[in-house]
């Protein structure tokens, strides 16, 4: 996955009612707008909005049925998420170990003074 498809599954997961649709799908195995909705205090075109806001992410696949469209999650561009974040951290805990170090090492030599 290149960095302009993380992004996007960053930015649809920055949504709260996004990351609600995402777990109500997976729960459900697949859904549509209007079962989904049914739930929810908002309309079925404001569920259909976010929806296809995840589909554009990679983070759902639809399918047509009929005059529905079906949501299902799909699981790898959260994988590459996970993967990034991962990378992320290994290059932070990296960067952390060395001051460690470089602190560690200055704390044991001598301090001269100036004269």
């Amino acid at each position: 996955m290149g960095r302009g498809r993380v992004d996007l599954v960053f930015d649809a997961l920055g949504d709260p009612a996004r990351r609600a649709l995402v777990e109500a799908v997976a729960e459900r195995g697949d859904a549509t707008a209007t079962e989904l909705a049914a739930g929810l205090p908002v309309t079925r075109q404001a569920v259909a909005k976010q929806l296809a806001a995840l589909a554009d992410a990679g983070l759902l696949s639809a399918t047509r049925a009929g005059r529905e469209t079906r949501y299902a999650v799909t699981p790898e561009p959260l994988s590459d998420a996970v993967e990034w974040m991962v990378d992320m951290g290994a290059a932070w805990d990296s960067r952390l170990a060395r001051l460690r170090r470089s602190l560690a090492s200055s704390e044991s030599r001598p301090r001269t003074r100036p004269l």
